[in-house]
C-alpha cells in the first residue's frame, strides 16, 4: 500500500480579536513539545471509575421511536441508528463512550478545567451542546451553573438517565435544520463534530440563528492525522502513524463527503466568518500520544490520549477501512499492528491538533 502525500500542516493562527491567558500557558502550533529524556517508564492514567456517564437510555422509558433506538450493526459494534442519514464512521456502543469521557477529561486537563474559551458569562439562561455524545460536557455545565437551562443534543440516544435537573437531553440531527426559534440560546457549544458534517456553512449559519444577539458560539475540532515536530513521525511508510493512518482518513473524509480534515482546511473559521460572528477567536493546540513530553502536564494528557486510542483502535478504523474505503481486508491486522508498535515507540513523538474556534453574533445584524 502507498504511503499518502504529506497532509498540509495548518498554518499559523491568526490573530485573536482577544488574547486569552490560556494560550500562553499550553502547547500551541508555534510551540514545539518537547520530549522528556529517554527511557522514562510511561505510567497507566488513573480512571475514576465512580462516572455513571457511559450509562445508556432505557428505551422503555425513553420517548422516541423504536426505530431511532435501532443501532446499525457493522463487524460487532453499533453505530448510529439507519433512521438517520448519517455517514459518522464511529460506533456509539459501550467502549466507543468510554473513550468519549476520557477525551472530554484530557481537553479539561488541557485547558486548565475550562469547559470553554468564550467569554459567556456565567448567569446566561439557556445554553445548547450540539453533538453532546455521553453529555459529560453538558452535565458538567449544568452542575457549575444551576441557574442555566441546558440542553444536550445528539443521533443517538446514549446519556445517562440521572442528570442535574436543568439539563435535558434530544435527540437531533445537527445537519438538518434546526427547529429552535431564533435568538433562543446565550451561548452554543460544538465539539469533535468532525466526520459528521458534510457543509460546515450551513452548520454556522443554523448556529447563528439559534444564538441570541450578543451570544457566543463556539467549536472546538480535532482531525485524526498525527505530526512530530522531531521528524520521527513521517509519510515515507516507515511509520504507520503519519502515513497509512493518516491516508484512510483523509481519503475516507473525501468518500462520505464528510471531512476529515477539518483544521487542515480551516473549515471552522471559514465558517463562522461567512454565518456573520464576529469577535473571532480561535486557540490552537497539539496533543501527544503518549507520555514522551517534557512538561508533567502535556505527559498527563499524552497518556489519556494514548489511551483513548490504543484501547479502541477498531472502533476508529475498521469502519472506514472496510464498508467506505473497501481496502484490502487481510491487511487491516497488520494495519492495526503497526498502529500499535508506533504507539508504543518511545522514539516517536507523535502528536494531534485541537482547534477552539468561537466568535461572537452581533448585537444589532447589519442589513
Amino acid at each position: 500500500m502507498s504511503s499518502p502525500p504529506a497532509p498540509a500542516l495548518v498554518s499559523s493562527p491568526e490573530q485573536a480579536t482577544q488574547t486569552s491567558q490560556l494560550v500562553a500557558d499550553a502547547h500551541t502550533l508555534d510551540q514545539p513539545l518537547e520530549p522528556a529524556a529517554p527511557h522514562q517508564p510511561e505510567q497507566e492514567p488513573v480512571i475514576d471509575d465512580d462516572s455513571a456517564l457511559s450509562a445508556g437510555v432505557d428505551s422503555s422509558t425513553a420517548s422516541v421511536a423504536s426505530s431511532i433506538l435501532e443501532y446499525r450493526k457493522f463487524k460487532g459494534r453499533s453505530y448510529h441508528s439507519t433512521y438517520h442519514d448519517s455517514s459518522y464512521p464511529i460506533p456509539t456502543d459501550e467502549q466507543t463512550l468510554e473513550n468519549f469521557d476520557l477525551m472530554h477529561h484530557f481537553l479539561t486537563l488541557l485547558t486548565d478545567d475550562k469547559l470553554y474559551l468564550a467569554p459567556v458569562k456565567d448567569d446566561v439562561e439557556r445554553v445548547l451542546d450540539v453533538g453532546t455524545g455521553t453529555g459529560i460536557w453538558a452535565i458538567d455545565y449544568a452542575d457549575e451553573h444551576p441557574s442555566t437551562a441546558v440542553v444536550g443534543t445528539d443521533l443517538s440516544a446514549v446519556q445517562p438517565d440521572w442528570v442535574p435537573p436543568n439539563l435535558k437531553f434530544e435527540i437531533d440531527d445537527c445537519t438538518k435544520p434546526w427547529t429552535w426559534d431564533a435568538n433562543t440560546f446565550d451561548f452554543v457549544h460544538m465539539r469533535y463534530l468532525f466526520g459528521a458534517i458534510r457543509d460546515w456553512n450551513a452548520l454556522f449559519k443554523e448556529a447563528y440563528n439559534a444564538v441570541k444577539p450578543g451570544g457566543w458560539v463556539e467549536s472546538c475540532e480535532s482531525e485524526p492525522m498525527t505530526h512530530s515536530d522531531d521528524g520521527t513521525v513521517t509519510d515515507d511508510g516507515s511509520t504507520a502513524l503519519g502515513g497509512t493512518w493518516d491516508k484512510m482518513f483523509i481519503e475516507g473524509g473525501k468518500a462520505t463527503g464528510c471531512s476529515l480534515s477539518v483544521l487542515t482546511e480551516d473549515l471552522q473559521m471559514k465558517a463562522m466568518k461567512e454565518a456573520g460572528f464576529v469577535d473571532i477567536q480561535e486557540t490552537f493546540y497539539k496533543i501527544p500520544f503518549g507520555s514522551w513530553p517534557k512538561d508533567p502536564k502535556m505527559a498527563e494528557i499524552g497518556q489519556y490520549a494514548k489511551l483513548s486510542l490504543e484501547s479502541d483502535l477498531v472502533g476508529y478504523s475498521q469502519m472506514i477501512w472496510h464498508e467506505v474505503l473497501k481496502w484490502p481486508a487481510e491487511e487491516y491486522q497488520i494495519f492495526l499492528m503497526q498502529v500499535r508498535k508506533d504507539l508504543r515507540n518511545k522514539k516517536l513523538h507523535p502528536y494531534f491538533k485541537v482547534r477552539f474556534v468561537r466568535g461572537r453574533k452581533p448585537e444589532t445584524e447589519h442589513k
